[in-house]
């Protein structure tokens, strides 16, 4: 049980830290925060991500990338042209790390508006951070599985962001429903997306990039919006008006 719980934690508030801060805030500046709370997000997003930590600037860079050309040969990670989720997650990275190292310039429209801490950017990237992080998953694996199942979930753990996008970017992509003709193949994958927290709902967000909601039928359930509500409410963030 205890373990179950570990995972839960960690699967979530990694996806929290990804779709409210790497995609809403990073990627489409979707609200506002004073530079205390974002300095505050960068940190959880450094630890709930752990040994998976995404850098933001290159992270934002992808997904302008992303909706610029969705689905087309200059799509950084459209499944429509690879031949499984594995070589769209290898090419994925190869790309994400050029911009992270600045071995490509992003065209201008791409630059700029997204957080940088280069201290914190640098302890993400590092391979002691890293090695680190996969070694507390492993101790605490070692001392509370009472299964040797159990373990089998810790390849997840290593890699849990970068996992997130791929499942978003294959499944959003592939398989679902759409509600709005984009010109291309973005779908809603599940009608009740709280295993994403909102961001299988891939055909809504590509309509609407800049709308906090990324749920536009009644009876579709973004959960990170409401989140998001009540930080606006305590003045945390401020939500834009779209």
């Amino acid at each position: 049980m205890i373990i179950l719980i570990f995972f839960l934690c960690h699967w979530f508030l990694s996806l929290f830290s990804q779709t409210f801060f790497l995609h809403r805030y990073s990627s489409h500046k979707m609200f506002k925060m004073e530079p205390f709370w974002e300095r505050v997000f960068y940190l959880i997003l450094l630890i709930s991500q752990g040994s998976s930590f995404l850098n933001p600037r290159a992270y934002a860079i992808l997904h302008r990338m992303h909706h610029a050309y969705s689905d087309t040969e200059k799509d950084p990670h459209s499944p429509h042209f690879f031949k499984d989720v594995f070589g769209m997650m290898i090419a994925t990275k190869n790309m994400y790390m050029n911009y992270l190292h600045f071995k490509i310039e992003p065209e201008p429209a791409f630059r700029g508006n997204y957080p940088e801490w280069p201290l914190i950017d640098r302890i993400g990237d590092s391979w002691l951070w890293r090695i680190g992080c996969g070694l507390f998953y492993i101790g605490f694996y070692l001392l509370f599985a009472n299964h040797w199942w159990l373990f089998i979930l810790l390849p997840i753990h290593f890699l849990m962001g970068p996992l997130h996008g791929a499942i978003v970017n294959w499944c959003g992509h592939k398989y679902g429903y759409s509600n709005h003709d984009n010109e291309d193949h973005s779908k809603n994958s599940l009608p009740w997306d709280f295993l994403l927290m909102g961001e299988l709902f891939q055909n809504n967000h590509h309509k609407k990039p800049n709308s906090p909601n990324f749920a536009t039928k009644w009876w579709e359930f973004d959960p990170t919006y409401p989140v998001m509500k009540v930080l606006h409410w305590m003045k945390i963030i401020k939500i834009r008006k779209v």
